[in-house]
């Protein structure tokens, strides 16, 4: 896209430069920003500068790097140019030398005086938005951004891949905006849905009126969709000729029997992909402020379902290793267990004093987070009515997001 208003026409190109040589002058941050783009385009970049920034330097195996001032001869057999320091008269010497070789050139700092403009770029899916705002950066960026909004919002539609078959996608902890763009491009290609109650229930008003939509929830202690269930349901509507999107909450592989799901569909036959989401582990408590890790304080964290209690037959969960660990502990379904969870890790030596978050719908409009210690858990899981779905985080980095309530952590 192209802005003609003072009359300079452009020709707009979409450059193939894999395995040919671009070379970029200059090592700050206008290349910092170039680089990685050139290099994800399979491009040999040539970087001359006498001096580059920490990042650059730490893609010197992804190019070849001159520490030096620009030589002509740098851009023999080059295909691209960037003249990209901050001292005019090399970029003119940059921009003198790619001329003699009828070699595009790029010019940071004098689009003017360039042979080619680098646009504001935006992907989705396998479009490529560029759009030039005739030396206008900030308007080809406003301009670009707003293109990007409509196509993930669905206002502007590409077409989708429709072929029949089941894609895992997970939803991340509740909050819609923090569902990936994959997840919905899932959605928006989808027959069917078969969907669980943590999955971001916004996003299915969004959903065509043509898209059957299957309800597969597990209520605590309520109705409750078995697996095998939901593993036929997805099966068979595939072997129809249906894209089916079982969508959940969190991520497919944590605690989200998606790899159940997975062996369900090849051993029928049917092609299947994942989509991860955004886990609930480490989301909800970065959401509420809360680090699952901090340096100083603690090296691991170790995420746990709580579903089943310990001592249960079934548990596969070393509850007497885990309290003689000293990092994080975020437990998952463990709100009707907790208390003998708790008893079980100050049993086996974690302190009672332990600093102890509950953070009940994260990232929905009603989250809350109460603060309690190990030993007092069980107590003020009563006392506050605090029900699923909630996430309990265990350890320092509690103190550590909140040090007026644990003034005696010593951290």
């Amino acid at each position: 896209m192209n802005d003609e208003s003072d009359h300079v026409v452009t020709y707009p190109v979409g450059l193939r430069l894999a395995g040919r040589k671009v070379v970029v002058v200059g090592g700050g941050h206008v290349a910092q920003r170039r680089v990685p783009s050139l290099i994800a385009a399979g491009a040999l970049v040539h970087l001359v500068s006498p001096q580059v920034t920490p990042a650059l330097e730490g893609m010197k195996d992804e190019l070849t790097l001159v520490l030096r001032g620009f030589q002509p001869a740098d851009l023999d057999e080059a295909w691209y140019v960037i003249a990209a320091t901050d001292d005019a008269v090399t970029n003119a010497a940059v921009a003198s030398a790619a001329e003699e070789r009828r070699i595009f050139c790029v010019r940071s700092d004098d689009a003017s005086q360039a042979t080619a403009w680098t646009p504001a770029v935006g992907r989705h899916g396998s479009a490529t938005v560029a759009v030039l705002g005739n030396r206008e950066p900030r308007r080809s960026v406003q301009l670009r951004d707003e293109i990007m909004h409509l196509l993930r919002e669905g206002v502007i539609s590409l077409e989708h891949d429709r072929t029949p078959g089941v894609v895992l996608v997970g939803g991340g902890p509740g909050d819609p905006e923090l569902v990936t763009i994959a997840a919905r491009h899932a959605l928006a290609s989808a027959d069917v849905v078969v969907a669980d109650r943590l999955a971001p229930r916004e996003l299915l008003d969004e959903l065509g009126p043509d898209v059957e939509l299957i309800d597969v929830a597990k209520l605590p202690r309520g109705r409750s969709a078995a697996q095998e269930f939901i593993n036929e349901v997805i099966v068979e509507r595939a072997l129809a000729g249906k894209r089916v999107v079982r969508f959940k909450g969190g991520d497919n592989f944590v605690y989200g029997r998606g790899y159940e799901e997975v062996i369900a569909c090849r051993a029928a036959g049917v092609p299947v992909s994942v989509v991860p989401g955004i886990t609930s582990s480490i989301a909800v408590p970065a959401r509420a402020g809360i680090p699952v890790t901090h340096r100083g304080v603690t090296h691991e964290f170790t995420v746990v379902s709580g579903h089943l209690p310990p001592g249960h037959p079934e548990s596969l969960v070393a509850w007497d290793a885990l309290a003689k660990m000293r990092g994080t502990v975020v437990l998952m379904m463990a709100v009707e267990n907790a208390p003998a969870i708790a008893d079980a890790l100050v049993a086996g030596g974690r302190p009672a004093s332990t600093p102890t978050a509950v953070i009940q719908d994260g990232t929905m409009p009603g989250e809350r987070t109460v603060l309690t210690t190990l030993g007092e858990l069980a107590e003020t899981i009563t006392a506050e009515g605090l029900r699923p779905p909630a996430i309990i985080v265990v350890g320092d980095v509690v103190a550590v997001a909140h040090p007026e309530r644990y003034p005696s952590a010593g951290l």
